[in-house]
């Protein structure tokens, strides 16, 4: 084990449920067990569906509508077929564009957001951001999302909020364009009940939950270790592998639905400018799969998680028989543990180069020397009951099924042949795996190889 372990300062708290959800990222600081039970209520004048306002460019202007005054900067009021709205209007923001309320609201405890791609752009990442004191100060609340479908999906954003507060759109910069529909606040109205004691861990439910394992950062100038958000799941991105370092998720019931898988392979757009791109058709003739990290079966709760995981940043060349076969198993196990009851929280990753795919021969690098193929494919699950203060609940006696499997197609399809200890994967890697946990559960789960 790394001799730096450490707690990781977890910054997100979820609100007080029974299961939170990846679009469900509160702000910092509030505390659950102080909150009064409350009755959540729409806030007057929301939801706000842009219908009666009308802005024709996106030069930045104020636009009048029945929730309040908003400013649109390099945003206006679309009424086009190809704009995805509820009605006949919406919002489209282009560039690094943003809408913002120009009035507070009170107690804002929930914000859902209608949004989709408008026509046949590219997929666009935006932000939602709040203040507290008219405006003078912004901080982000949630996660960044990426707009993936023409089809609007709603994201729920759980911001907690006293006092007054007014919230910004902000598209982050990027060709495509983003239409914004059904902006909807509710607040709180506080009860003769007592408060809810119920503790729950900050950031329950978070990809990142136990722990950054390379220590990533969204920084370009850590090419090798680049840490991005796709909502559904987290991973440290290598522009020189062309191949995540990481990927890291978590998965319960609720992310398991009946929503088809999408096939939308693609480049990852968001990738910092002058970075190389691997295209869908980069490993085409390669000898190997364009293979999963995050697998699209594991987010079946809607298009847009399903078709986040088809993000060629989340693809590693994997050996077909070792996709389709011994990796396809674990998934369909790990799957399994979660319908019995549990929830899961998953780290994938690779390293090494050199994998032998359906071609034969060693191969080290595919896509004109673009993308790396890596000698190794691992994984590690912490498997805990579903339930709320998850890091509080993972103890000496939790269940981490750790897997190494080689990137060759001559693999054996039991994937428990290749148990091992998350001990040995973090000598192999350099990581710092389950970094969020006390040292001393650490030092017991870490070193366990499972035998189930």
């Amino acid at each position: 084990m790394n001799a730096m372990k450490h707690f990781s300062v977890v910054a997100l708290l979820c609100l007080l449920f029974a299961s939170c959800t990846k679009d469900k990222l509160p702000v910092p600081g509030q505390n659950p067990t102080s909150l009064p039970a409350t009755v959540e209520t729409l806030i007057s004048g929301f939801p706000e569906g842009f219908e009666s306002g009308s802005k024709a460019a996106y030069a930045i202007g104020n636009v009048s509508l029945p929730s309040g005054t908003w400013s649109f900067d390099e945003a206006l009021i679309g009424n086009l077929a190809t704009d995805a709205k509820n009605g006949g209007k919406s919002v489209r923001i282009r560039n690094s564009g943003s809408i913002t309320m120009l009035f507070d609201v009170n107690n804002a405890v929930q914000v859902s957001i209608a949004h989709a791609k408008f026509g046949s752009d590219v997929a666009s990442t935006w932000q939602l951001w709040y203040s507290t004191d008219g405006g003078a100060n912004w901080a982000q609340t949630g996660s960044n999302v990426v707009t993936v479908t023409t089809t609007l999906q709603t994201v729920v954003f759980n911001t907690n909020l006293s006092g007054p507060a007014r919230f910004q759109i902000r598209k982050l910069a990027g060709s495509g364009r983003v239409n914004i529909d059904d902006f909807s606040i509710e607040s709180d109205t506080t009860t003769t009940n007592p408060p809810d004691t119920t503790v729950i861990t900050p950031g329950d439910n978070s990809n990142l939950l136990m722990g950054n394992p390379s220590n990533a950062a969204t920084d370009i100038a850590m090419p090798a270790n680049y840490l991005m958000d796709k909502t559904y799941y987290s991973l440290s991105y290598n522009r020189d592998r062309g191949t995540p370092n990481w990927v890291s998720w978590h998965m319960n019931a609720s992310d398991l639905g009946s929503t088809p898988r999408q096939d939308d392979y693609r480049a990852d757009n968001s990738l910092p400018s002058g970075w190389y791109r691997v295209p869908s058709s980069g490993y085409s003739g390669s000898g190997f799969d364009r293979g999963h990290n995050c697998p699209s079966a594991d987010r079946t709760s809607s298009v847009a998680a399903n078709s986040a995981t088809f993000l060629m940043s989340n693809m590693i060349p994997q050996a077909p028989n070792n996709n389709q076969q011994t990796w396809n198993n674990l998934e369909d196990y790990t799957r399994g543990l979660v319908t019995a009851g549990n929830e899961v929280y998953v780290i994938s990753g690779v390293y090494g180069t050199g994998g032998t795919g359906s071609n034969g021969g060693v191969t080290n690098t595919i896509n004109g020397g673009n993308v790396t193929v890596p000698s190794n494919i691992w994984k590690v699950i912490v498997v805990i009951p579903n339930g709320n203060n998850d890091l509080g609940r993972v103890t000496t006696s939790t269940r981490v099924i750790a897997v190494n499997t080689p990137n060759t197609n001559s693999i054996n399809s039991n994937w428990k042949v290749y148990r091992t200890s998350v001990d040995a994967i973090e000598a192999a890697t350099g990581y710092d795996l389950l970094s969020s946990l006390p040292v001393s559960v650490q030092n017991s789960i870490e070193a366990v190889v499972d035998n189930l």
